[in-house]
């Protein structure tokens, strides 16, 4: 006979799992399966029940028990398994027990009576049925009324805040049958278009401060309000809503209550009284008592350094040292740079272990804790990158054993319990952040709100109505409320920010593909950053954009509904560029988690030394979680305690027990402990059929001798089995486990010959050492392999192939004589004779250059089409200055992800600047370096070879009497960019903001990014005359640093002829408030080449270089002179 529970979901009543223990136990039952009622299989496999759920594939149900819906909202989502109880009723199939939650009872009989139906006493049975038909029909009654009803229910719901947070809360609010309206304050993109019953507040222009709040709350005439980010909580929303809408329920933590999040100083000490596990720490008010704490401190005591108060989940540093700690302390305190957060400060001792976001419901007098969720805060893949609010997340997590969960909820409960002692009760959700550490469960702060994005990845498994947990939160009643997740099933969510995000990033892309995306099955697109606009097109309006979840019955299933919406989507600048970023490696440590292997052993344990030894040193992909013997004082439970207190270590008397309830206790530890996998190494027991099946494909056995031959037999009687068979070989193998003793399907063999005179107890000392090894590769073959490849860690091949026959045509249209210019090869050719350069009386010249933080300004503006003109005008005009010819270039472009448009736009600039000064683009490099650089990041260096004629290189002759001309320069060129960046954030402006010094230019980032001009054109013909006998090229330094690099001692430069400034250096000199003379040495000034001619020579020079198109400036003369050689006979105007 089969038993099936149906709708229990989180509740395990006693009465129910004594029921199903007495009908097992009977044998009025002989398999259990379980519908909707997760948690029933584990409970009954603990003590006192011990009673294995092994009928899920059965076809028959002789015995239904089903829980009665306590909501409305239960009753409609789930109407089909009351339909299937009316079934089993009218056809008199099964005996159905209906149990009521309300009064913890059966309706009908007891337990006594429904065992007797199950022996076909046909009274029982009849008013059994009869009292579950009632007890259907006044569920009807309400279920018609809440549908068609004249006193039907349909709430107004307000959730405050307009982030991916608060659409998950939206949608999940509105898919209550109670709830008529969900109306967000002030909501975002995704909640305005949403439909349905969500639609954003009116009127509250984009505020959602107390008053705002209260004054919508009054004009919709809500019934609750669900305030989503902390800062209306920390500032008091709660209380503010009492007095003006006392009857309206609030979700939320009192501004006391709320005091959990908004100082961390109190959560620690809060902590530490009431014995909940948490780091040791201090916390200071004064920055010269925390610095001398840490330097009081050992070297090696790493610490983590907390601001108190919020900031905006920004205050918590991590240094790894002392001296970086001290840093870290001054940075909080003293620097204020999280503002008054920082008046207090917490150090604590920094602990390791898998992070876990666990969040819990509670109604000021206990707390339901949620499956557990981890998110990842790195903007790039592999975790690299700067700290985000979290680029994505899942659940539920499995680094969070049901063992583990129990702890953590009670600490929760503990939580909530002591904050009511103390008048602050605490209501709303409770988001514990917990480190699994080594000794287990540590908590390392409370936030009073719902997390994101583990909103956007746990509500969507939540089966219960929210509306319906929400108003029990409000009214204390949560004990009431069977709070229940969805079975089997993943979550993944993946966030999608603007590029550039979490720095500078752009806003106002249109978004593409949500339609697209969400008609995936099982997918769901939240948005965070998102505004419409005028005509109604959803863009982006933050740094994260839009959440996209997807469900599956795994963690693949609910990964590959994510990644495949998300190729619908994109966020689309104004030259159509894709300004989307996302992380590609979501969830990948659980697609690859390690085999959680569960252990049964009755003797020393020998064969588990060298499992224990793969998994430490990381041959086997997995880690042993529980060890558990029937014998009290054997030596494997000292190699279980030896591995941690994390890992369950527990003997299981047998006394008195079937050898089935035997085996479901033992299971029950194992499953506690989070065992996926079972081993027996040396395990003294026939296991039951129950456990077999429960356990069927993931246990395996270690049997001494070479199956089939030898089975049944234990320890020295098999060896002495092989002898007395005249076996050439015996061995150990490792097999399955079933119902049949030594008779599953073998795994793994390993041999060794049985030598003349062999004894059991030598061939025991030869087959032992075996065992171990063989356990190790049957093992791996459980654990699996993932191919990681290329791609998986952040680079493209494929993309850096596209760019290469994007570039080329550019790269090509740089040829001159000596070299074709053409990509592919493993180096560039070039051919000095082709050149007209015998190599005889030719020297090579190398100049190497970047672009500096120029770039910046490039990527932020997103316009990268000069950037590469900077890069070779760097490298060729230090080239020329001794002389040479520019001959080749190479580039060296560097990024964190290979946006091809980018890159391609970069390369074509250095193209255009190698055209400029007559050089061929024979090669380059690409480098994809995920670890290295932000989203949207890149960097430049360029490589220039040149030639020059052994007796032409300069300098060569300089002396007093010659002339220095001036070449003017195109503007800033490329130097000097930190100090200009900082000036323009000190005046308040963008580089969208119009040009203050020009105004021919639309933005300042256009005139910022006025390419540096290139000097080889104009000054080849004069070096080819012998005109020349010195150059200085003014890049980082300026004039004062750069000139004398070509001036030989006891000479001086008098500059008695400098140009007026430019309008760009004006602007600078009177913002920045710097003298002359350091802008002498921080900018060209207008100035970008200096040439030295011999007086004589001038006139020619002159000439040459006008019909070039240059501007020239008569600069000044060279004297004899000693000390500075830069001497300024005039100020700058």
């Amino acid at each position: 006979m089969v038993a099936t529970v149906i709708g229990f979901g989180g509740r395990t009543p006693s009465k129910v799992l004594e029921l199903i223990s007495q009908a097992v136990s009977s044998e009025k039952v002989s398999d259990v399966k379980c519908l909707r009622s997760q948690s029933i299989p584990n409970a009954l496999l603990r003590p006192p029940y011990r009673t294995f759920c092994t009928g899920n594939n059965a076809a028959s149900n002789d015995l239904i028990v089903y829980c009665l819906p306590t909501s409305v909202s239960e009753y409609l989502a789930f109407n089909a398994e009351a339909n299937q109880v009316r079934s089993a009723i009218l056809s008199s199939d099964a005996v159905v027990a209906v149990y009521d939650a309300t009064c913890d009872d059966f309706v009908g009989g007891s337990i006594e009576d429904i065992i007797s139906a199950l022996s076909n006493e046909s009274p029982k049975k009849e008013i059994l049925s009869s009292a579950a038909i009632q007890a259907l029909s006044s569920l009807d009654m309400m279920a018609s009324t809440q549908i068609s009803g004249p006193k039907k229910q349909s709430d107004t719901v307000i959730v405050v805040g307009s982030g991916g947070r608060e659409h998950a809360l939206a949608v999940a609010l509105a898919r209550s049958p109670i709830v008529g309206k969900v109306i967000c304050c002030p909501g975002n993109g995704g909640t305005a278009v949403e439909g349905g019953k969500i639609s954003n507040a009116e009127g509250v222009n984009g505020k959602q401060d107390n008053e705002t709040v209260i004054e919508l709350t009054k004009r919709v005439n809500a019934n609750m309000v669900v305030v989503g980010p902390e800062q209306p909580l920390v500032d008091g929303i709660v209380d503010a809503m009492k007095v003006p809408c006392p009857d309206v329920r609030v979700f939320g933590p009192s501004k006391a209550a709320a005091e959990l999040e908004a100082s961390k100083a109190f959560t620690k000490d809060f902590l530490q009284a009431h014995g909940i596990p948490t780091a040791r720490f201090r916390t200071f008010t004064n920055a010269e008592e925390a610095i001398a704490y840490v330097e009081s401190l050992d070297e090696n005591d790493r610490q983590v350094v907390k601001a108190s108060g919020l900031a905006a989940g920004k205050g918590v540093l991590i240094p790894t040292t002392k001296s970086e700690t001290i840093a870290a302390v001054k940075e909080i305190m003293s620097d204020k740079s999280f503002g008054s957060a920082g008046d207090t400060c917490v150090i604590e001792s920094f602990m390791t272990g898998p992070e876990a976001s666990c969040l819990a419901f509670c109604d000021g007098k206990t707390a339901i804790l949620m499956p557990a969720a981890q998110d990842h805060k790195r903007a790039l893949d592999n975790d690299q990158g700067l700290n985000t609010g979290g680029m994505g997340a899942y659940a539920p997590a499995p680094v969070v054993t049901p063992s583990m969960h129990k702890e953590i909820e009670a600490m929760c409960i503990k939580t909530v319990q002591k904050m009511a002692e103390r008048g602050t009760p605490y209501v709303g959700v409770l988001y514990a952040g917990i480190m699994c550490t080594p000794n287990g469960p540590s908590m390392l702060e409370y936030n009073c709100r719902f997390g994101d994005p583990e909103t956007q990845v746990v509500l969507p498994l939540l089966e219960t109505d929210l509306y319906e947990i929400f108003t029990a939160c409000c009214d204390g009643t949560l004990d009431s409320v069977d709070v229940r997740f969805k079975e089997n099933t993943c979550a993944a969510t993946v966030v999608c920010a603007a590029r550039g995000y979490p720095e500078s990033y752009t806003k106002g892309m249109e978004i593409t593909g949500i339609k697209e995306a969400n008609e995936i099955k099982g997918v769901k697109v939240y948005h965070a950053g998102t505004s419409l606009d005028e005509n109604s097109v959803t863009r982006c309006n933050g740094g994260r954009v839009l959440a996209v979840t997807g469900l599956g019955s795994s963690f693949k299933g609910a990964l590959d509904a994510s990644y495949k919406a998300i190729s619908h989507l994109d966020f689309v600048g104004n030259k159509n560029e894709s300004l989307m970023h996302y992380r590609t490696d979501i969830a990948k440590g659980v697609l690859n988690k390690k085999l959680r292997i569960g252990v049964l052993g009755s003797t020393r344990g020998t064969a588990l030394l060298p499992v224990i030894e793969a998994c430490a040193s990381g041959a086997l992909h997995a880690e042993i979680v529980a060890v558990i013997s029937n014998k009290k004082d054997a030596h494997i439970l000292e190699k279980g305690r030896a591995l941690g207190v994390t890992v369950t270590t527990n003997y299981v008397p047998s006394k008195g027990l079937s050898r089935a309830r035997y085996d479901a206790e033992c299971s029950a530890s194992l499953v506690e402990a989070g065992a996926e996998f079972v081993i027996l190494v040396g395990y003294m027991r026939i296991l039951s059929k129950q456990f077999c099946e429960f356990w069927s494909g993931r246990c395996i056995n270690v049997h001494p001798s070479l199956l089939p031959k030898h089975a049944g037999g234990m320890d020295l009687a098999v060896h002495q089995a092989a002898i007395d068979a005249g076996d050439s070989e015996s061995g150990c193998t490792i097999h399955q486990v079933t119902e049949e003793v030594d008779g599953g399907p073998v795994v793994v063999q390993k041999s060794v010959k049985i030598e003349k005179g062999e004894t059991a107890e030598s061939l025991k000392a030869k087959v032992q050492p075996l065992e171990g090894p063989a356990f190790v590769e049957a093992l791996q073959k459980y654990c699996g392999k993932t191919v990681i490849s290329y791609a998986d860690a952040g680079v493209s091949i494929d993309a850096g192939n596209q760019l290469v026959e994007i570039i080329k045509p550019a790269c090509k249209s740089t040829r001159r004589p000596g070299c074709d210019a053409d990509l592919g090869g493993f180096g560039g050719l070039f051919d000095l004779a082709a050149a007209g350069y015998n190599s005889e009386d030719t020297v090579l010249i190398g100049a190497t250059d970047g672009v500096g933080t120029k770039l910046r300004i490039a990527q932020a503006t997103k316009k990268h089409d000069f950037v590469g003109i900077d890069l070779v005008a760097m490298c060729v005009n230090d080239l020329i200055v001794a002389g040479g010819e520019p001959l080749f270039f190479l580039d060296y472009y560097a990024t964190g992800s290979l946006e091809v448009d980018e890159a391609a736009a970069v390369v074509r600039g250095i193209a255009e600047g190698c055209r400029q000064s007559g050089c061929g683009l024979i090669g380059g490099e690409t480098a994809e370096m995920p670890s290295m650089y932000s989203p949207g990041d890149y960097d430049l260096a360029g490589f220039s070879v040149g030639a020059v004629l052994r007796e032409r290189i300069l300098p060569n002759g300089v002396a007093a009497g010659d002339v220095l001309l001036g070449l003017s320069s195109s503007g800033i060129h490329s130097n000097g960019f930190s100090l200009v960046r900082k000036l323009i954030e000190k005046e308040g402006l963008t580089y969208d903001s119009p040009c203050p010094w020009d105004s021919n230019f639309e933005s300042i980032g256009d005139s910022l990014l006025t390419p540096t001009k290139i000097y080889v054109k104009s000054c080849l013909p004069l070096l080819k005359k012998q005109l020349l006998n010195g150059m200085s090229h003014i890049t980082g330094g300026g004039l004062l640093e750069n000139l004398p690099r070509s001036l030989p001692k006891g000479v001086v430069a008098e500059i008695t002829g400098h140009p007026e400034l430019p309008p760009v250096f004006k602007w600078m000199k009177h913002v920045s408030g710097l003298d002359d003379h350091e802008m002498l040495r921080t900018f060209n000034n207008g100035v970008g080449m200096v040439l030295i001619v011999k007086s004589d020579k001038v006139a020619e020079a002159k000439e040459i270089l006008k019909d070039a198109g240059e501007v020239v400036y008569d600069l000044g003369v060279l004297v004899e002179g000693e000390g500075e050689q830069v001497v300024m006979k005039q100020s700058l105007h």
